[in-house]
């Protein structure tokens, strides 16, 4: 069995780098097959000894140095060596001098998707994380910082636009049909923010006045034709840029903001200064092609993209183990963007969904890490909701225990401090040490350690003296590397309620709600009511103030009472969650054979009575997916999760059949908007469309292809084309063809048509979506919109008993994996859980990884396989 794997890179090895790259200038000589890039190094050493620049997939053509202002002389080969990873200067000069390289490289053949590469007849890069060596021979680490000055030429046929970061300096016409264009980028950026594309574009163009009264040309560079399915982007865009000087003082600080869409990229978009680059799918839209959903991504990624520019670029991470730095900041600034569009518990219950979804089963598993690791193999496997997702939920638990003025007043003092420098945790966390006088080194823990904590509660009443008394005790279970565990401080926003909607006064607080910090192990809180007062209900980890897993010993009817009782909107839905989960297991496991009557009736009644909430209404209808159940119960048995969950949803539905039918039968809203208003209304049409597929009733497929062939946008159209795929009869075929011939030659369109089946058939399904003609492997949106739906939306279909789901997808991940090693990568993370499941899938999972690691997986796949495989402890 091939056993190689990455070579681990340990934080506590970090070494500044020995030279000062003082400024650099590039030269492209733009083409699709042959690129040619000079590069100009203006380098001060720090110390003595070799100097390494980082390159892969390089032709070195030249290279020359000059020291003290004379003219660079070519080195001699004895001066330096040259590997597959890079070049190494032998014996630098000791003082400073400017290196000169000349290297070729080839777009065309790049199918990794970083560095400089072709994408629809189109150059762009994408640096973030290592990329830039693919480009030429430099320090590719975040915390080499210098200002770039970017000269490209190529045909202008086929290259009219040329852009990169900063600010356009020259541009002009060259001899032979030829053109140049000069950019200038005037703030100091490390490599991977660097930024080309080139290409002939449909450019959206607007300003936006900054709140000292510049003007910001703004321009998003799309397909020919598409500039009007850009129009929701760029509206997104700009209110953004408000957002962020009103909530966080922070002002865009060139005179141009540009965004490219492409149509091949590994992830949803890059924050690149100046000039974003991004996923065609976040930023193409309209009420014909894109689902409300597809609304809401956009608008939340370009914020995410946009925040970036002072949390990440202007201030950068030091080294790739503070990644958290920059994404879980900027996601808990985006998180917060949307809920100010939007919702604010709607969206604080969808950022939990996500959370608990990808990230409590990343933790859960074999890939588990800490949200700041202490050592990793491959830095593009760092991109994981353990950084993202855990990362924001420790700002939110910082920004809850100091207060919204002092968050505000350690942000203002950080961005102060640090602009223009690379970064850690510690400088962050000393700028809010700063500002209250507090110490934040117990609470750094969270970033330190894996697995998420599970706090257990446990209540005494004693009806005497009208005490109430709650023992808290938090435990976080070991994982890989990591045995033992240190308590973390754990903010659970409380409070006492009377069952009636009301809150409670007790111990001298007031009848509101309360923050308690268990800060150690355990903790026990005693509440003195006034003589003669009944029994309070506990409402804790509301607003799901701290990422942890809560355990109570409740009956169903002390559940139930609770959640009537609850004030909280997230512990409302939780309450309900939760006794759907309990529901859920009791119906997979035989112990039930059918779902409570009672139960089902709380659900349909908490929907019937926040109808005036749609968008709220929608996720009450919610069922917890089966990848989520993986953790309330093991061995895990995804083919007996996912029926008990469809049963538990058509006896919901049957009991909303009345509600179902009033709401379905009144017209969609119109004329189309996708904004919030108009969208919680959708969501509850589509949250029924949901429950008509999982209905038996013989009506209920009639009534779903009525609602297919009269859908009036796309988030209609394709809510209940998924749903026909349940049903039994002949609409889902007739629908599955005329969804293909009206959209054929719509790519992004068309991976919605790819993401339905897969996510919702069989094995021998995805093999007949990988044989169709229009499935690209080379194309990231098209593979996750098979192999990725199929592997992680339809566990029960890729955790088939008999290894039938694994079959079907592993000789495509193999393929994948060898053009694309970062998409490769993280479709290997769909077997992240497989040592949770039932005996025979999990043996089939097994089986299945070693056959990809005997088969050869690349570097950044096989330190996935090599982690999933490893011994538990």
């Amino acid at each position: 069995m091939r056993t190689d794997t990455p070579v681990a890179v340990k934080l506590k090895d970090y070494v500044p780098y020995p030279f000062s790259i003082d400024a650099v200038e590039l030269s492209f000589d733009l083409g699709a097959q042959k690129t040619t890039v000079r590069a100009r190094l203006s380098v001060t050493p720090k110390g003595t000894g070799p100097m390494r620049l980082d390159g892969e997939a390089l032709h070195l053509n030249y290279i020359a140095l000059a020291e003290g202002g004379g003219k660079a002389a070519p080195l001699d080969p004895a001066d330096f060596e040259v590997d597959a990873r890079g070049l190494t200067l032998l014996a630098p000069p000791g003082g400073p001098f400017v290196l000169e390289t000349e290297v070729e490289i080839s777009p065309a053949a790049n199918t990794a998707l970083s560095g400089l590469y072709l994408s629809g007849g189109r150059l762009c890069t994408q640096c973030e994380a290592e990329g830039f060596r693919r480009i030429t021979y430099y320090p590719d680490r975040p915390d080499v910082m210098s200002s770039f000055r970017v000269r490209m030429e190529g045909p202008k046929a086929a290259f009219p636009i040329l852009l990169s970061n900063g600010t356009p300096g020259e541009a002009g016409d060259l001899p032979g049909g030829r053109h140049f264009a000069e950019w200038v980028d005037p703030h100091k950026k490390p490599a991977y923010l660097f930024a080309l594309c080139a290409g002939d574009y449909d450019v959206l163009r607007d300003t936006f006045t900054t709140m000292s009264g510049r003007r910001v040309d703004l321009g998003i560079h799309v397909d020919k034709g598409d500039a009007p399915r850009a129009a929701w982007a760029m509206d997104a865009l700009k209110r953004s840029m408000r957002w962020d000087e009103e909530v966080y003082g922070r002002e865009y600080d060139l005179g141009v903001f540009n965004i490219v869409a492409v149509r091949d990229f590994n992830f949803g978009a890059m924050e690149n200064k100046g000039l974003n680059i991004f996923n065609s799918a976040y930023v193409l839209a309209d009420e014909d092609t894109a689902t409300d959903f597809d609304f809401e991504a956009i608008e939340s990624i370009v914020a995410h993209e946009y925040f970036h520019n002072w949390t990440g670029n202007r201030i950068t991470c030091r080294d790739w183990f503070q990644l958290c730095l920059k994404e879980g900041l900027t996601v808990f600034r985006d998180q917060n963007f949307s809920a100010d569009m939007r919702s604010r518990p709607v969206q604080r219950i969808k950022d939990v969904i996500k959370l608990r979804a990808r990230q409590f089963a990343e933790d859960a598993g074999p890939l588990a890490h800490s949200v700041r690791p202490d050592t990793y193999g491959a830095i593009d496997n760092l991109y994981t909701a353990t950084v993202y997702e855990k990362g924001s939920e420790l700002i939110g638990i910082l920004r809850r225990l100091i207060g919204p003025e002092k968050y505000r007043e350690g942000m203002d003092l950080y961005f102060e401090r640090h602009d223009g420098q690379a970064v850690t945790i510690e400088d962050f966390y000393a700028c809010f040490e700063a500002v209250t006088g507090r110490d934040f080194s117990a609470f750094r823990q969270w970033y330190a350690q894996a697995g998420t904590p599970e706090v257990t509660l446990d209540e005494t009443w004693d009806a005497e003296t009208a005490t109430l008394k709650v023992r808290l005790r938090q435990n976080t279970a070991p994982t890989q590397g990591q045995p033992v565990k240190k308590p973390v401080p754990v903010p659970l926003l409380s409070a006492l309620l009377d069952g009636e909607g009301g809150h409670v006064a007790a111990s001298g607080r007031k009848a509101e709600p309360f923050l308690v910090v268990l800060e150690g192990a355990e903790a026990e809180l005693e509440f003195r009511l006034p003589e003669g007062s009944r029994r309070p209900l506990f409402s804790v980890n509301r607003d799901f103030s701290a990422p942890v897993r809560l355990v109570r010993k409740l009956t169903r009817d002390e559940r139930l009472a609770l959640v009537r009782a609850e004030t909280d909107p997230f512990n409302t839905w939780d309450g309900l969650q939760t006794l759907v989960k309990e529901e859920i297991l009791a119906l997979s496991d035989g112990s039930q054979a059918k779902p409570d009557d009672a139960l089902v009736g709380a659900i349909a009644g908490a929907v019937k009575g926040a109808l005036g909430d749609p968008a709220f209404a929608a996720l009450l209808t919610r069922l917890p997916e089966v990848g989520e159940l993986f953790l309330e119960r093991q061995p895990a048995d995804p083919v007996a999760l996912a029926a008990a969950r469809a049963k538990l949803q058509a006896a919901l539905g049957k009991a909303l059949a009345e509600t179902i039918g009033e709401t379905l039968a009144k017209p969609a809203p119109a004329p189309y908007h996708p904004g919030a208003e108009q969208a919680s209304v959708r969501a509850l049409r589509n949250a029924f469309i949901a429950l008509l597929g999982a209905s038996s009733e013989p009506e209920a497929e009639a009534t779903l292809s009525r609602l297919y062939d009269s859908a009036p946008n796309m988030t209609e159209r394709l809510s209940t084309l998924r749903a026909l795929m349940f049903t039994k009869g002949g609409g889902k075929a007739k629908a599955i063809g005329h969804f293909e011939q009206m959209w054929k030659s719509n790519p992004l369109v068309m991976d919605k048509w790819f993401s339905v089946q897969a996510s919702t058939g069989t094995a021998e399904d995805v093999k007949r979506l990988i044989a169709h003609p229009d499935f690209d492997l080379r194309n990231p949106n098209r593979v996750r919109a098979v192999i990725g739906a199929f592997a992680m939306q339809n566990l029960a279909a890729f955790h088939a008993p008999d290894g039938s789901g694994y079959r079907a997808v592993e000789a495509t991940i193999l393929a994948a994996d060898k053009a694309n090693p970062a998409l490769g990568a993280r479709l290997m993370t769909a077997f992240e859980q497989w040592r949770v499941l039932e005996p025979k899938a999990r043996g089939e999972a097994e089986a299945c990884l070693k056959r990809l690691v005997e088969a050869g997986l690349s570097e950044n796949a096989m330190d996935i396989a090599s982690r999933a495989l490893a011994a538990p402890g």
